[in-house]
C-alpha cells in the first residue's frame, strides 16, 4: 500500500498534534512547562552548561525560538545563565535545582503519553515504526 493510499502524511500529522496538545496540558498542569520547553530543559540538564546555539542545533530550531523558549525557562528559574569562559560573547545555560525539580514532574505526565503509544502499538510495529520515522528523519535531513 502507498502512503497517499493511507493519506500517512495527514494522520501523522494528526497523531503528533494530538499527542503535543496532551502532553503540553498534562505537562503545563505538573511542571509548568510545554513540550517544547521541556526539550530545551532535558538538554541543558543532560549537556549542561551549554550554549543556545548547541540547543537550538539539536533541536533542529533556529536560535531565536530557542531564545524565547530559554527567557521563559529564566524567568520561571528552571534555569540560569552565564557568559561563556571560554567565549565572552556565548553564554552558557545550566539547570536550577527547581529545573530538576520540574524535569522529576514531567515523568508521569509523559510515562501516560507513553502509556497511550504502547497500548496501541505492539512490540514488534514500535520497533519497525521507529525505524521507520528514523529513515524518514535522515531522508528529509539529506
Amino acid at each position: 500500500m502507498s502512503a497517499s493510499k493511507h493519506r500517512l502524511y495527514f494522520l501523522l500529522q494528526l497523531v503528533a498534534h494530538r499527542l503535543k496538545k496532551r502532553a503540553d496540558g498534562a505537562l503545563k498542569d505538573s511542571a509548568g512547562l510545554t513540550t517544547a520547553q521541556a526539550a530545551v530543559l532535558s538538554i541543558i540538564a543532560k549537556d549542561g552548561p551549554v550554549t543556545q546555539r548547541f540547543v537550538a542545533d539539536k533541536l533542529s530550531q533556529r536560535e531565536s525560538a530557542v531564545m524565547t523558549m530559554v527567557n521563559r525557562l529564566l524567568a520561571a528559574d528552571y534555569i540560569s545563565r552565564q557568559r561563556s569562559a571560554s567565549d565572552g560573547r556565548a553564554w552558557e545555560l545550566t539547570i536550577s535545582a527547581n529545573g530538576l525539580q520540574a524535569l522529576s514532574n514531567i515523568k508521569a505526565p509523559f510515562a501516560l503519553i507513553n502509556d497511550v503509544l504502547d497500548k496501541n502499538i505492539d512490540a514488534k510495529d514500535a520497533d519497525r515504526l521507529a525505524v521507520s520515522l528514523k529513515k524518514i528523519l535522515a531522508a528529509l535531513d539529506a
